[in-house]
């Protein structure tokens, strides 16, 4: 069977944005193209997609079936290893080894997630500095699983890591075998349905809109002076998504951007 092609012509900024949204419906692959984006999947669900891009204003799209290609291949064309200052490498399989002081190895099957988003990059940036060792972590809508492989990296004791698509789960469980984590425990679910409530630390890269839903619960999942690292959202957004927090009870700790995009830790009092 031949897969189906959702085209969107899109200025950069959207582009990143969607890219975030239909991460979340069932596409199996995404290509950033000089006009916008374009997602592929077997078998679409273009009620929800088409919803998503109406909640934008879009009407400027098409779709069409285009004919099953290595995506793998594809990838490993244009794919470079993402470099977080001079300490971590993000890269592919069929990358030579770096010669940085940590590496995460990322099979390429999805752009969001592997590091080149900014958002991505900006978790990562700060991990590197977190204090992780002997903590609890709780990676929410865990992509590729990236964020989670960095927490056990730096020493966490425990690494749970959950998202509802069921297509990251399978990819995060690759990537955890890759780099020699596969004790993290990854799950298809929603972070109400998280039982446990005594983590250390919680990341969260998803939307802004998704952030506003689950403050509170992201507050309840964790333990006094617990960390929260957010990111997913425009550097425009920050005292919004600070505001979101403080209201939850939150107290605010830094914030960061790049490339247009933003980071927000905060303490749990």
């Amino acid at each position: 069977m031949n897969w189906i092609g959702l085209h969107i012509p899109c200025s950069p900024e959207m582009r990143d944005i969607l890219l975030a949204e239909l991460s979340l419906l069932p596409f199996s692959t995404f290509e950033e193209t000089d006009e916008g984006l374009s997602a592929y999947c077997e078998t679409p669900n273009w009620n929800e997609a088409v919803a998503i891009l109406e909640r934008y204003d879009i009407s400027d799209y098409n779709h069409a079936e285009v004919e099953r290609v290595n995506w793998n291949e594809e990838w490993e064309k244009n794919y470079d290893p993402i470099h977080v200052r001079e300490e971590l490498t993000v890269r592919a399989p069929f990358h030579v080894a770096s010669e940085a002081p940590q590496e995460i190895i990322i099979l390429p099957k999805m752009s969001f997630g592997t590091g080149h988003h900014a958002t991505t990059y900006l978790v990562l940036d700060y991990q590197l500095d977190l204090d992780h060792k002997e903590k609890k972590v709780l990676d929410v809508g865990c992509g590729t699983g990236v964020l989670a492989i960095m927490a056990h990296k730096q020493g966490a004791s425990e690494v749970q890591a959950i998202d509802i698509g069921d297509w990251c789960v399978e990819n995060s469980i690759e990537n955890f075998a890759l780099n020699d984590c596969s004790e993290i425990q990854v799950e298809q679910k929603e972070v109400f349905e998280v039982k446990d409530s005594d983590f250390d630390i919680v990341l969260a890269n998803i939307t802004k809109g998704v952030h506003a839903e689950l403050m509170d619960e992201y507050l309840r999942k964790m333990n006094l002076e617990g960390t929260l690292v957010l990111s997913g959202f425009f550097q425009e957004d920050i005292d919004e998504v600070r505001q979101m927090a403080e209201r939850s009870g939150f107290k605010y700790v830094e914030s960061s951007t790049y490339n247009g995009w933003a980071r927000l830790v905060c303490r749990k009092l």
